[in-house]
């Protein structure tokens, strides 16, 4: 095999990680950290569409109000998809 080709294995392999890995990585963190700042009072929407105000947070669950009669439920943190206040997720 001539040297080219290890240059064009190296290159696809490069080209892969800068466009489908790095990407991919830049918004697990940014959503890591967005969940990691979660705190009574914000509001949020969950992957599952619901909308509500969060009364508490513990490290891996969080406990929030929605709906007009203020139904509580107890959610596990990675299920926030943004915070209502325009953080929302890309």
């Amino acid at each position: 095999m001539e040297w080219t080709a290890y240059i064009w294995i190296v290159a696809t392999f490069a080209i892969f990680y800068l466009l489908l890995i790095r990407p991919q990585q830049k918004r697990e963190k940014k959503e890591r950290i967005m969940r990691n700042s979660l705190e009574a009072g914000d509001h949020i929407v969950t992957i599952g569409g619901i909308v509500g105000k969060i009364i508490s947070v513990k490290e891996d669950e969080i406990v929030i109000e929605t709906g007009a009669d203020r139904t509580k439920l107890t959610m596990k943190k990675w299920c926030v998809q943004a915070k209502e206040n325009g953080e929302e997720k890309e």
